[in-house]
């Protein structure tokens, strides 16, 4: 019988391993592989020598602190003469007289998450620990995507951008996602056991993390802190003081590190798109390939029967009498895997929502739901399907409310769910996926997925072409601070003079649709408009009177209610529009090298009529600013049309392409986003 093995350290060759594995970017003091693949460890030998088909030892895998072999959470691995990549397996590869180097690969579908490795021979040997994550270049795992491309953007790219604004006009935010910076990953990993599965039954919960499905709606839950000790506190009313503003936050690195690092104390506040980014952050680090989504015009149905009931007064104004809303935009997230638990035809984009709206199986949590389940009408399907249907396809109906306590059905060509949006691969245009969600508006497909909803889908009333219409128009450029028109345009297409009231309304609102102060009002109780005649009616915003109003979201909705005399009937129409705020400019100060000290200068004109004060710049960038944020105040008033310009210094560690994203918070303007993408050479 061959002596045993005297092991005396285990190399689990750190770099080359992680380098193979995508993962070096979180660096290589650690090994942090992929499930399905190859990585090779060397043991370094006391005495001893391998003698093949004669020295005999095996490996144990396992993770979680109740491991079992049923659970597939303990492995037990015994030396073959060569790798099976559909199972754990391990391999001698090569041997000398006093080490060993041994091939391992994983099983494509074994649980992802912090794993000790252990060598058995008539003793045992701990060799290290590893992290494994899911692997979206192995053709057998869950998560498989074919596209390299892809792949870079979904999984390996850093910083992206999400889309605020209106859906006439979409608003790029530049995010530092960050999911490889120092410390995330650990983070990330200390979210799934924070989750209360996890606490309740550990064995179970840890087994449960080899399917993306069950870890994506795990992070729905976890990103928000409802139910647990979740990441964010969401709050859409009231200010800020005794945190963050959701609009300051521009990465989700310093919101993983607070939560991580305050014993996991919400971190103070998030709304919609800061904890879609935080989710999509966490899918990255853990190898879910995965997008942030914002679709404007987006239904939350209180009630779920796929209607959105509004009421308005005599004059236009939002009657608060129904829970349901109409968000001028909202973000959640796609995650890609196969569906094995439901029918075929269903893998790829799953979306996944962790702002916490509604309860899902008593959590606040939503997703993941196939995107093609959305578009077919499959509302059966898991999980959540009719809430995020009714997101982008609910019905809109509404009503006026008389003085007399009656009801009116009032006219209105109501949409959802429009221009839904997302960052192109490898570039950063817009891409509109709105086909991926919903057969076009009107069409027979779009009425047969209603169908197949079992929801009476009552098509939205057109107004009369051979009557009046109604629509608003704007001004080409609407900038904060400036003064602008906007038109109520009304067209009689009758054959008689018509005598309407006309009440135009403009009122400031917050992205998730809120209304809050007046802007501007007209109430034309005799507007007379001739047969065949298109008469354009304004209403002037000054920014004296907008200005102190607006949210920091920098929305104004507009509303025009119309009533033709003749035969009391009453149109509606209503339009958001966004203002713009000033653009950041930033200039690189000389020639970017890794690790090299490299300058920027950040400038910025102030368009108000009054001056700001207190200008706070805050530069943050993966692989650029060290995981940390620069943040510089002007001491300085900046007056108006003045311009505030600082000079920041940071030292790239990676060479690329990589966006140093800005933020500048001042009195008046609230926060203003930019960014610029930065080649780093070697």
């Amino acid at each position: 019988m061959a002596q045993a093995l005297d092991i005396a350290r285990c190399d689990l060759d750190c770099e080359i391993n992680n380098t193979d594995h995508r993962t070096d970017l979180n660096g290589v003091d650690r090994l942090i592989v992929r499930r399905g693949n190859l990585f090779t460890i060397t043991l370094y030998l006391n005495s001893g020598s391998y003698q093949p088909g004669v020295t005999d030892f095996r490996l144990i895998a396992e993770t979680g602190p109740c491991s079992s072999e049923s659970s597939g959470t303990k492995v037990i691995i015994s030396l073959s003469d060569y790798l099976d990549y559909t199972q754990w397996s391990a391999s001698v590869t090569c041997s000398t007289a006093d080490s060993i180097s041994v091939s391992m690969c994983s099983a494509p579908d074994a649980p992802i998450g912090r794993y000790t490795l252990t060598l058995v021979q008539d003793h045992e040997t701990s060799l290290g620990e590893f992290v494994l994550l899911f692997n979206p270049w192995c053709p057998r795992d869950a998560v498989y995507m074919d596209d390299e491309e892809k792949l870079k953007e979904y999984v390996l790219s850093q910083d992206g951008i999400i889309y605020q604004g209106s859906h006439k006009f979409p608003v790029p935010i530049p995010w530092n996602f960050g999911q490889f910076e120092d410390g995330i990953l650990d983070a990330c990993l200390r979210i799934l056991n924070e989750n209360p599965k996890f606490q309740r039954n550990p064995g179970e919960d840890c087994s449960g993390r080899r399917n993306p499905v069950y870890v994506s709606r795990v992070l729905s839950a976890m990103v928000n802190c409802n139910d647990d000790k979740g990441v964010l506190l969401g709050r859409w009313q009231g200010g800020f003081e005794d945190g963050t503003s959701p609009l300051f936050w521009r990465g989700s690195v310093d919101i993983l590190h607070d939560w991580d690092a305050n014993s996991c104390k919400p971190v103070r506040y998030g709304q919609c798109w800061v904890f879609a980014a935080v989710a999509c952050t966490v899918a990255r680090a853990l190898g879910i390939p995965c997008r942030v989504i914002t679709n404007y015009l987006s239904a939350h149905d209180t009630n779920s029967n796929l209607v959105i009931e509004h009421y308005v007064d005599e004059d236009g104004k939002l009657v608060p009498k129904s829970r349901d809303m109409i968000w001028n935009y909202h973000c959640w997230v796609e995650g890609w895997m196969t569906r094995p638990d439901l029918a075929p035809g269903y893998d790829g984009w799953q979306a996944s929502d962790p702002t916490p709206q509604e309860k899902s199986d008593g959590v606040y949590c939503c997703g993941p739901v196939p995107v093609k389940a959305i578009k077919e009408g499959e509302l059966t399907f898991k999980y959540d399907a009719p809430f995020v249907f009714s997101e982008v396809n609910a019905d809109v109906v509404v009503y006026k409310k008389n003085k007399d306590g009656k009801e009116q059905k009032v006219l209105w060509t109501a949409e959802v769910g429009k221009n839904i949006s997302t960052k192109s691969v490898g570039t950063d245009k817009r891409e509109d996926i709105t086909h991926l969600y919903k057969y076009p508006e009107g069409s027979a497909e779009e009425r047969e997925t209603f169908k197949k909803a079992n929801h009476q889908h009552k098509l939205l009333q057109q107004q009369d072409d051979t009557g009046l219409q109604l629509k608003i128009t704007v001004s080409p450029e609407m900038r904060k601070g400036c003064d602008f028109d906007v038109f109520a345009s009304i067209t009689n297409n009758t054959n008689t003079t018509k005598l309407c009231r006309l009440m135009f309304c403009s009122r400031a609102i917050s992205y998730n649709g809120v209304l809050g102060n007046d802007c501007g009002f007209k109430n034309l109780l005799n507007a007379e408009i001739s047969s065949g005649e298109e008469k354009k009616i304004p209403l002037r915003l000054n920014y004296c009177k907008y200005g102190n109003n607006l949210t920091d979201d920098s929305l104004i909705q507009l509303a025009a209610l119309l009533q033709d005399y003749s035969n009391n009937e009453v149109l509606l129409s209503v339009r958001t529009i966004f203002l713009e705020n000033p653009e950041i400019k930033i200039k690189v100060l000389g020639e970017p090298k890794v690790n090299r000290k490299l300058g920027v200068e950040i400038s910025m004109k102030n368009p108000l009529p009054e001056p700001l004060v207190n200008c706070c710049f805050s530069v943050e960038g993966s692989n650029l600013t060290g995981g940390r944020t620069i943040t510089e105040t002007l001491e300085s008033t900046v007056g108006p049309r003045e311009e505030a310009k600082i000079k920041v210094y940071f030292t790239p560690t990676h060479y690329g392409l990589r966006k140093l994203v800005v933020g500048i918070n001042s009195n008046k303007l609230g926060y203003v986003k930019g960014y610029r993408n930065v080649i780093i050479g070697k």
